[in-house]
């Protein structure tokens, strides 16, 4: 279903494509940013509750900094420096965090309007041209993000670009979740569990070290579901740098598999991650302070987590890091799936 999700401030006229599946969830996407607006799950009583932090109106998303539900490109995380070498020329990219570049610099992909060239009731396909030296990156891309809702309650979202050049390229989704419901409070009782052994060192502008720690006998240990507030004040070094979680993983295993797991009490909603990149970075809304979001809440610090597949932050500058160099006319396909139950 198509409705009015309102009008930007260059009165592009932007739409709300809503799916649903037979098991009563529905998922809403703009095509303005490509962003997944809503999430709507039954809880164990029936009852429709969206998880998803969010706006209104295409508005809010214009005047929002936080990315609530955005696809970020063309490189999630952080380039250290805001800059890169690659084929021997050095790129230079806006730092807009720090000295560093965050989620592409700050011409956002979720503050463009996307081409919508497919949609029904279970999917939407939206398109994105990104030329020739965009955000600093060099090789034309055409990106394509696919959003599916199944009946087996997956929010399954596709990535697939061919560049005409080598460049970097690492896409992800920046929804925020709270499955008590997105104006519920603080997500400290909620349980996580991460499938990774280990988790990257970062300094203090959370660029990576090149250092894999272990989680054992840290309070990065979510192999085993745990409260998110059980050790998120500890005095423990990347929790103190972060604010709180705010790391990337190393997942375990290759391929597509299990990444992470949440799970409310209160509503009896559990949300599995899965994906087939190397790494997730896990935040855990340390930084907003009251945010006007959807239906009149109002979000505060730790309202919700991120499940941000990806490859490692700074991978380009870390030779012992999986790479996010893709090169002219390779296909770049990942997928993420999100899949929820209530009991």
């Amino acid at each position: 279903m198509k409705s009015d999700f309102g009008t930007t401030a260059k009165g592009e006229s932007v739409a709300l494509y809503t799916l649903k599946n037979r098991n009563g969830m529905e998922i809403a996407v703009s095509d303005y940013g490509a962003i997944l607006v809503k999430v709507m799950v039954p809880d164990r009583d029936g009852n429709l509750i969206d998880v998803v932090l969010g706006y209104d109106d295409v508005k809010g998303y214009e005047k929002g900094t936080l990315y609530f539900g955005a696809t970020v490109g063309r490189v999630a995380n952080r380039i250290g420096g805001g800059a890169f070498e690659l084929n021997g020329e050095t790129y230079t990219l806006t730092q807009n965090d720090n000295r560093n570049t965050l989620h592409g610099g700050t011409d956002y992909y979720d503050k463009r309007m996307w081409k919508v060239e497919e949609a029904d009731d279970r999917h939407v396909s939206l398109a994105l041209h990104s030329p020739d030296g965009d955000q600093g990156f060099p090789g034309a891309v055409d990106i394509k993000v696919v959003y599916t809702l199944t009946d087996d309650n997956e929010v399954k979202i596709q990535y697939h670009a061919v560049p005409e050049a080598d460049t970097l390229l690492n896409l992800t989704n920046h929804s925020y979740f709270n499955l008590s419901g997105h104006g519920s409070g603080n997500i400290l009782e909620q349980e996580v569990m991460i499938c990774g052994d280990a988790y990257a060192r970062a300094d203090a502008e959370s660029i990576p070290s090149g250092e894999l720690v272990y989680v054992e006998g840290t309070p990065m240990d979510f192999r085993s579901r745990k409260p998110i507030g059980r050790e998120i004040e500890a005095a423990y070094e990347a929790l103190e740098l972060g604010q709180g979680y705010d790391h990337n993983w190393a997942l375990n295993g290759s391929g597509y598999r299990q990444a992470a797991a949440m799970w409310s009490e209160q509503t009896g909603i559990e949300m599995k991650v899965y994906t087939d990149l190397p790494g997730m970075q896990f935040y855990t809304g340390n930084f907003i302070v009251s945010e006007s979001g959807k239906e009149g809440a109002v979000y505060g610090k730790r309202q919700a987590a991120c499940f941000e597949s990806q490859y490692f932050p700074d991978a380009v500058h870390k030779e012992q890091f999986e790479g996010p160099v893709v090169r002219a006319g390779e296909s770049y396909d990942t997928v993420t799936v999100y899949q929820f139950s209530w009991k």
